[in-house]
């Protein structure tokens, strides 16, 4: 299962929680050269249901079929803030978020949460080889973390730059890292 980070948006490089918005065109631009040598291996394709996803994963040629499951958190009233304005502003209420998975100061839903829906999504379709998942980091790294057995806090310690792959190989035990933020769209 390979793992496409989406294209960079306005808002990740205003260091913003994530809201919908377009993908940056040159980003687009750089998926749309890779594309034909990944649709060309592709069997399944899978976008989460953000304007970003769905864009790259057009831009690579991909006819993903759109997952609700894979979805970043709902960030609730925080949703398109710049954390800076959240740090300053509920700096109790983000400590509490960044600590306890289970926390969802914002009124949206926890990592737990999060982390809970991918793997899930990521089980139900251990049977499908092949696949391309096109989405943000926070589904990437709920799907290393049940890969690896890490609770959210340790798996958002993750780095996962935009158009980055990330993979998993499924095995009789569960998920093998393959690897993790492959700069493969520069």
């Amino acid at each position: 299962m390979l793992f496409v980070r989406h294209a960079t948006t306005p808002g990740m490089r205003a260091a913003r929680f994530p809201a919908e918005e377009d993908a940056d065109a040159a980003d687009l631009a750089r998926a749309a050269a890779l594309g034909p040598a990944l649709a060309a291996t592709v069997a399944w394709a899978w976008a989460a249901p953000a304007r970003a996803a769905r864009q790259t994963a057009a831009a690579l040629g991909l006819d993903a079929r759109i997952v609700p499951a894979l979805a970043e958190a709902d960030c609730g009233r925080w949703r398109g803030l710049p954390y800076e304005r959240v740090a300053r502003e509920e700096p109790d209420a983000l400590a509490s978020w960044l600590s306890d998975p289970h926390a969802a100061p914002h009124g949206g839903e926890s990592r737990a949460a999060l982390a809970i829906r991918v793997a899930a999504w990521l089980d139900s379709v251990r049977e499908e080889p092949g696949g391309v998942v096109v989405c943000d980091a926070g589904a990437i790294r709920a799907a290393l973390g049940h890969a690896l057995g890490l609770d959210p806090p340790a798996a958002g310690r993750i780095d996962l730059a935009p158009l980055s792959t990330t993979e998993l190989a499924v095995t009789r035990e569960g998920w093998r890292v393959a690897h993790v933020n492959r700069k493969v769209l520069s």
